[in-house]
């Protein structure tokens, strides 16, 4: 029986979930409305915790969960050198469209030495509440500064597109992080000919999306522009204008926006703590690891590239990458690995459409595109079937753990595609795939990801600890 879902998700930007505030003004709300009470938190810094090998030349942000007062970000945001002790000299500044602080040194940064930002609970959103307990993160410099432009890898759509959603956001993603205050409305265009489409420019980490102000007008051709004032976090400006069409459908996406993946979307396999495999297992696409070097990645015997950049094994139709590998694949996994921690939170701040569905067991249901959301773990003890069209999406945020058991499938039926199936799972046990089982879906993960002797994924696996694979098939999924 397929659930019914009240209330779908139409025309969101795909950031502006993880961006735009929950709630405006003085926090007293409209009339009957109930006081803002709830802290802000600091979703995202760049460089994340624990980064090492940063360029020397860069800027360092802080990305807010919510809207903030200004004028209680300028000194409560600073940066400490740890390995000559003493505060880094630098201005201060907050994008407001984005909920971002930057902090941007006075000059560059000392060579190989630690430093430690914090932002201090002396900030407070627009309704006067603080944050909780200080931000605080480290990170450790290298040696160089970026002098690299940066380059558009990735749109959504995709160059000559056709029969797009007329209610979806359009994405450019970029090979590294952003300075989001050269992202607007002016450096971010859409238009239809020369008539331009109105809309909003969002930027987090390394994606920038545009998000009209109406559905776009369907059976159209239609083209995105960004343009060289956009710059990355060092001040390199983007080479020469990205340009891409793409055609309109006559059909709106049901579902939410998807999940904003950023670079992490070019790993079928990503892990902070490790990738391990009991061979042979078969990988196809890149993947990475960081901040643990290579010595994470075990059982896949690796071979290390003339370049120095990557190393190959015969059990992976791809790349792979860490930390320990030479430039520029130290900054582009600490890109990556950034991007994976938003999209985590991008996909647990969705708004859910249906709580709770079987009491956390969903074997034998066939769902229709949305976001559901359990409190609990959920079990897959016989076969799950998601049915909805090409452009639908749907979100499951779990905050316990997921045990699907062995011999069972997850069927995408319609035409779902497995690239707008989202799994954020909180649990500490993460996801476990059983033996000989089939997985459709991006998984979202807190912790770890197994998957068990001859089981498939046809999706990607990224996880904030690691991912284990035992004798299986991991394949990224289609475009």
């Amino acid at each position: 029986m397929q659930p019914k879902i009240a209330n779908k998700i139409r025309g969101l930007s795909l950031l502006l979930a993880l961006v735009l505030p929950a709630c405006g003004g003085s926090g007293t709300g409209g009339s009957g409305a109930a006081p803002d009470l709830k802290p802000p938190t600091v979703n995202f810094t760049n460089p994340v915790n624990a980064t090492t090998g940063v360029f020397i030349n860069r800027k360092i942000t802080a990305t807010f969960s919510e809207a903030m007062t200004p004028s209680t970000i300028t000194a409560a945001f600073t940066l400490q050198d740890t390995t000559t002790p003493g505060a880094v000299t630098g201005t201060v500044t907050y994008d407001a469209a984005n909920h971002i602080a930057t902090f941007s040194p006075t000059g560059n940064l000392a060579t190989s030495h630690s430093f430690t930002g914090t932002v201090s609970t002396a900030v407070q959103d627009l309704a006067g509440n603080a944050l909780a307990a200080n931000k605080v993160w480290s990170f450790t410099t290298g040696t160089t500064t970026d002098a690299v432009a940066p380059t558009v890898i990735s749109t959504t759509p995709a160059d000559t597109a056709v029969a797009v959603a007329v209610n979806r956001g359009i994405l450019a993603t970029f090979d590294k992080s952003m300075d989001a205050a050269t992202i607007t409305s002016t450096t971010f265009t859409l238009s239809i000919g020369a008539t331009p489409v109105s809309g909003t420019v969002a930027n987090v980490g390394a994606t920038a999306t545009f998000t009209p102000g109406s559905n776009l007008l369907p059976s159209t051709l239609h083209t995105a522009t960004v343009t060289t004032g956009v710059q990355d976090l060092a001040g390199n400006a983007l080479a020469a204008n990205k340009v891409w069409t793409f055609t309109t459908g006559a059909a709106a996406a049901q579902g939410p926006a998807p999940v904003v993946l950023g670079t992490s979307g070019n790993f079928v396999i990503l892990a902070k703590s490790g990738i391990s495999t009991v061979p042979p297992s078969a990988v196809t696409g890149d993947m990475g690891v960081s901040p643990i070097d290579s010595t994470g990645v075990t059982g896949f015997s690796l071979v290390l590239h003339a370049s120095g950049q990557y190393s190959t094994s015969s059990q992976v139709t791809g790349k792979v990458f860490a930390p320990d590998y030479l430039a520029p694949t130290p900054s582009n996994l600490t890109t990556a690995v950034g991007d994976m921690e938003l999209a985590y939170t991008d996909a647990a701040g969705r708004a859910p459409d249906v709580t709770e569905l079987g009491a956390g067991n969903i074997g034998g249901f066939t769902l229709a595109p949305g976001v559901y959301k359990w409190g609990t773990g959920v079990t897959i003890p016989t076969d799950l079937t998601l049915s909805g069209a090409a452009n639908d999406v749907w979100i499951f945020q779990i905050a316990g753990d997921v045990t699907m058991a062995g011999a069972k499938s997850v069927n995408l039926v319609g035409g779902a595609r497995a690239k707008n199936v989202f799994w954020q799972i909180a649990g500490g046990a993460g996801l476990t795939i059983g033996d000989a089982s089939h997985f459709e879906g991006i998984v979202l993960a807190m912790t770890v990801i197994k998957v068990g002797t001859a089981g498939s994924v046809n999706g990607r696996l990224l996880s904030q600890t690691a991912v284990n694979i035992l004798k299986s098939t991991v394949t990224q999924p289609a475009p």
